[in-house]
C-alpha cells in the first residue's frame, strides 16, 4: 500500500462515527455542523481524500476557505492523505484564478494589477478631486467602504454622489487594467452571469466543491459558489451558525441557515463531539446558546472529564477586576505550572487592554496583543499623548513634528525646516514661536497661515484648560479642542475602536488622578511613558494572550478570562436595538466560552470608567444564562479563595 494511502486509511479509523458519515457522503449537496472543537478542518481534508479514493480525479476537486493559513493547512495535510495535488485556496485567489483565464471577454487584459487597499485609496482620491473639486460629500475611506459593501453584496448605491463616482472608478479602473481586492469576487459573478458559456466551462472541471466555515460567507461568496455547483449539486460545506460573529463584515447567517432550502434533499451531518473543552464548559456554552432563535439544534458533548465549575468574579471598577486577573493569572503559573501561553483574556472591544496592560506590567508578567496594538502604541493615543506632551515640554520637536499636521494644516518639510532655524537662532522653543508670535515669522500661503494661527489658538487654549481644569477634562481637552475627531471620523471600519480607545484615555486619567492627591499632567505622562517601556520581556518566554473574542475564533486555550461581560459592553451597545444583533453578541459569547479547554474565569464590575465618565454597570444577560449549578461566585484569586 502507498504511504498516502495507508496515512488515509489510519485518518478513516481515527474518525467517530458522525465524521466518517460525513466524510463518506456520496453524491449531491451536504451540510455539515461542526459544532466547536469538533474535528471540522479533519473532516474535509478527509472528505476530498474519500473523494479521490472513489475514483474522483483530483483536478475536478475545489477546497475554498477563508485565510491563506487555513488553506495552506489544509493543503498540507490533504497532500498528506493522498500525495496528490488538489486546488485549495481562499475564495479571493479562487476568483483571481477563474479571472486570469477569462477576464478578457469582460474588455480587460489578463495579465491585469490588483490593487491594494492604498492604491484604492488613492485613485479614489484623484477621482473625487475630479468630480467634486474641494467639496466631496464623504471622505475617501468613507467611499472605499461603500464600494467594498455594495460589491460583497452584490448591489448598487443608493446615493447618487457616491454612485457617480463608482462608475467612473470601475471606468478607471478598467482603464489601467486594474482590479481592486473586491472585484476578485464581484466580477467572477459579473463574468457568469453574463456568459454562461464561460460558467459551463469551469462546471465541467469543478465537479465537486467544498466549502469550510460557510457561515462566515457573503452574498458574492454565497453566489459564486452557486454558480459552480449549479450543474453537479455536488457541494459539501462545513460550518457553525452558532459560530457566526462577522456580520460586520458582510457574512450572512442565512447562507447555512438557509441550505436546505437552497439545496433541496441535501444531507446533514451533525458533528457534536467536542475534543477540547470539560463537560462543564459545554454544558455552560450549550445552555447560553439554546436561547438563540435562529440556529441549527446542536448538542456539544464530551468524553472529558466534568471539570470545574466556571467561576463568577464581580469587582467594584475595572482596576479591581484587572488586578484580580492578573494574580490569578500569576498564582495559576507559579502555583500550578499553567503556562502562560496557555492563558487568554478576551474582551469585547479593543480599549478595554488598557487597564489589564497596566496591571499586568506592575506584575512583570509578559503579555502580547493578537490582532492590533499594545493601548498606548495605538496611533489615537500616540497623537493625543504628543500634543500633550508638548505643552508640558514645549521644546519636545519630536510630539511637534507628529501633531502639527494633526488634523493636516499645509505645513511641508521645507517649512519645518525653515521654523527650527529661526526658533534656533532666536533661543525659542517652535511651540513658543506659535504662541508668542503676533504675525509668523516668515511667509505663508493663505492655508499655512490658517494652520498657524489654529495651531496657536489649540495650544493656549488647552495652557488655560492645564491651568485650571482637572487632568480628565484637559485629556478630553485635547481630543476635542485639537479637531482630532474629525481625524478619526475620515475612517468608518476604525471609527468606533479609536473613539473607545480615546475615551479610554479619559477613563485612565480620572482614575489615575483619584489615586494620586498630587496630580499632575508631568508625572501623568512619566507613568504612561514607564507603562509602555516592556524591556523585562525576555523575547524568549512564552506570554498571556490578550485580544478581542472576534480575534479568538479558531484558537484554544487551557485557561480562558471572559472579562468586562457588562450591559453595553457585552452585548454591546450598538446591539441593543436589534434581536438579530443580540442574538449574534450571543453567539461571540458562545465562542469565547468554547475557547476554553479547562478553566473559565467570567468577570464584571459595578462601576467603570466608559465614554468619558464613570458609569454605573449591570451585569451581562449572558451570565445569567449560565446554569446556576454550573458556576461559583469568587471575589479572590485561587490562592486567597480555596477553590483548589
Amino acid at each position: 500500500m502507498h504511504e498516502s494511502s495507508q496515512f488515509l486509511q489510519n485518518e478513516f479509523h481515527a474518525l467517530n462515527p458522525e465524521q466518517l458519515q460525513a466524510v463518506h457522503h456520496k453524491t449531491g449537496p451536504a451540510l455539515v455542523l461542526a459544532g466547536a472543537g469538533s474535528g471540522k478542518t479533519r473532516v474535509v481534508a478527509s472528505r476530498i481524500g474519500a473523494l479521490i479514493a472513489d475514483g474522483v480525479p483530483p483536478e475536478s476537486i475545489v477546497g475554498v476557505t477563508f485565510t491563506n493559513k487555513a488553506a495552506g493547512e489544509m493543503k498540507e495535510r490533504v497532500e498528506r492523505f493522498v500525495g496528490k495535488n488538489v486546488l485549495i485556496s481562499t475564495f479571493h485567489s479562487l476568483g483571481a484564478l477563474i479571472l486570469r483565464q477569462t477576464i478578457d471577454r469582460l474588455g480587460y487584459s489578463r495579465n491585469f494589477v490588483i490593487y491594494d487597499t492604498e492604491d484604492t485609496e488613492k485613485l479614489l482620491k484623484a477621482l473625487m478631486k475630479e468630480l467634486f473639486g474641494g467639496m466631496a460629500p464623504f471622505e475617501v475611506k468613507e467611499a472605499r467602504a461603500f464600494i467594498t459593501e455594495a460589491k460583497n453584496g452584490l448591489s448598487r448605491l443608493a446615493d447618487s454622489d457616491l454612485d457617480r463616482l463608482y462608475t467612473l472608478y470601475m471606468e478607471r479602473l478598467k482603464a489601467f487594467n486594474a482590479l481592486d481586492f473586491d472585484d476578485l469576487l464581484f466580477l467572477p459573478v459579473t463574468l457568469f452571469a453574463s456568459h454562461p458559456d464561460i460558467l459551463a466551462s469551469f462546471q465541467a472541471k469543478w465537479t465537486h466543491l467544498l466549502v469550510d466555515e460557510y457561515q462566515d460567507t457573503n452574498m458574492a461568496q454565497y453566489t459564486l459558489t452557486r454558480h459552480l455547483v449549479e450543474k453537479s449539486k455536488n457541494l459539501f460545506v462545513v460550518g457553525d451558525p452558532d459560530q457566526s460573529i462577522y456580520s460586520w463584515r458582510g457574512a450572512n447567517i442565512q447562507n447555512i441557515l438557509n441550505f436546505e432550502r437552497d439545496y433541496p434533499g441535501a444531507a446533514v451531518f451533525r458533528l457534536e463531539q467536542n475534543y477540547r473543552s470539560t463537560e462543564t464548559i459545554l454544558s455552560a456554552a450549550n445552555a447560553v446558546i439554546q436561547n438563540n432563535a435562529r440556529r441549527y439544534e446542536k448538542n456539544l458533548w464530551s468524553t472529558s472529564i466534568e471539570g470545574e465549575k466556571i467561576s463568577i468574579y464581580g469587582g467594584a471598577s475595572e482596576g479591581d477586576e484587572a488586578q484580580f486577573v492578573a494574580k490569578t493569572v500569576e498564582h495559576l503559573h507559579s502555583n500550578e505550572n499553567i503556562p502562560l501561553d496557555e492563558m487568554v483574556i478576551f474582551y469585547r472591544t479593543n480599549f478595554q487592554s488598557r487597564s489589564f496592560e497596566d496591571a499586568l506590567i506592575r506584575k512583570k508578567i509578559p503579555y502580547t496583543i493578537i490582532g492590533g496594538l499594545s493601548f498606548y502604541q495605538r496611533k489615537e493615543i500616540k497623537d493625543i499623548l504628543s500634543f500633550l506632551r508638548l505643552l508640558e515640554h514645549p521644546q519636545d520637536f519630536i510630539s511637534f513634528l507628529r501633531v502639527i499636521n494633526t488634523p493636516k494644516r499645509g505645513f511641508g518639510e521645507q517649512f519645518l525646516s525653515k521654523i527650527i532655524a529661526i526658533a534656533k537662532k532666536s533661543g525659542r522653543s517652535v511651540l513658543e514661536l506659535f504662541t508668542t508670535c503676533e504675525e509668523p515669522p516668515c511667509h505663508l500661503s493663505p492655508k499655512q497661515k490658517e494652520g498657524w494661527l489654529d495651531f496657536a489658538r489649540i495650544m493656549k487654549r488647552l495652557e488655560e484648560i492645564k491651568a485650571s481644569q482637572t487632568l480628565p477634562e484637559l485629556v478630553r481637552a485635547a481630543i476635542t479642542e485639537t479637531g482630532y475627531l474629525s481625524v478619526i471620523d475620515a475612517d468608518p471600519e476604525t471609527r468606533q475602536d479609536r473613539r473607545e480607545n480615546l475615551s479610554e484615555l479619559i477613563a485612565k486619567a480620572a482614575e489615575w488622578e483619584e489615586v494620586h492627591s498630587q496630580s499632575s499632567l508631568a508625572a501623568f505622562l512619566e507613568e504612561i511613558t514607564l507603562a509602555t517601556s516592556t524591556d523585562y520581556m525576555d523575547s524568549s518566554s512564552s506570554r498571556l494572550s490578550l485580544m478581542t473574542v472576534h480575534n479568538g475564533k479558531g484558537l484554544e486555550f487551557q485557561v480562558v478570562f471572559l472579562v468586562g461581560m457588562e450591559e453595553d459592553l457585552f452585548p454591546h451597545i450598538n446591539s441593543k436595538d436589534s434581536e438579530d444583533k443580540i442574538e449574534e453578541e450571543r453567539r461571540l459569547f458562545y465562542v469565547g466560552l468554547t475557547r476554553a479547554k479547562r478553566r473559565l474565569f467570567i468577570s464584571s464590575v459595578s462601576y467603570r470608567h466608559l465614554w468619558g465618565g464613570a458609569r454605573h454597570m449591570r451585569p451581562s444577560r449572558f451570565l445569567f444564562e449560565i446554569p446556576f449549578e454550573l458556576r461559583k461566585r469568587i471575589s479572590h484569586p485561587p490562592s486567597l479563595d480555596g477553590m483548589h
